[in-house]
């Protein structure tokens, strides 16, 4: 896969489709074989294959950062905590397992109230969908959680005066995973890992056809 024709946009994209729920990569494997970038396009191929295959890492790596900031501020450790699930619900694979295990545990509890957290029906037109399938948690977009989730992590972070804090954790945990992008050589492994991940791409749209 030629990773320098891959735009920012793709990447995101990508990232936002793809499952998060694959275990973080081997720490002997994460911290080996760095050298430095011999060209402009070499690094910027190597910065987006390593931020889609060291995903998880990055994202672990970033909310660590942010709980070591936090550890005297047990208010700012739980905001750290709803701004990391924010995020996270912005994953297609996530917000769907999310949306299913919420489900069936309101199910448990109250029957009548899971049945009115059922999805809006997406029209069909000719056998397909009229648009891109939208994501539902409890019955609402995830948008709606994300911002509240956002909101309640901000509050309890200016409660805590943490503010500051947890701009300079941002900043060293994007910094550190920036550089770690820049500098880790792509293995193998991340090679095929991608070839696998554009074959099942292109399969999916197939079927869809």
């Amino acid at each position: 896969m030629d990773w320098s024709s891959v735009t920012a946009g793709d990447l995101v994209e990508a990232l936002r489709e793809v499952d998060w729920s694959s275990p973080p990569r081997p720490v002997s494997e994460f911290f080996s074989r760095f050298t430095f970038p011999r060209s402009y396009s070499k690094w910027n191929s190597r910065l987006k294959c390593n931020l889609y295959y060291y995903r998880t890492n990055y994202f672990i790596m970033i909310v660590c950062i942010l709980g070591l900031g936090f550890l005297r501020r047990p208010l700012a450790i739980i905001a750290a905590a709803l701004m990391a699930l924010s995020i996270a619900i912005l994953n297609d694979s996530f917000a769907g397992t999310f949306n299913e295990k919420v489900t069936r545990t309101v199910r448990q509890l109250s029957p009548h109230l899971a049945a009115k957290m059922r999805p809006p029906l997406t029209p069909v037109i000719r056998g397909r969908s009229s648009a891109k399938r939208a994501i539902y948690i409890c019955g609402r977009p995830r948008l709606f959680f994300v911002l509240v989730f956002s909101t309640l992590s901000f509050i309890l972070w200016f409660v805590s005066s943490g503010l500051l804090t947890v701009l300079w954790a941002l900043v060293i945990g994007l910094l550190a995973s920036l550089v770690h992008a820049s500098f880790r050589t792509p293995n193998l492994k991340a090679r095929l890992n991608t070839f696998r991940e554009e074959f099942r791409a292109v399969w999916r749209n197939y079927s869809e056809l």
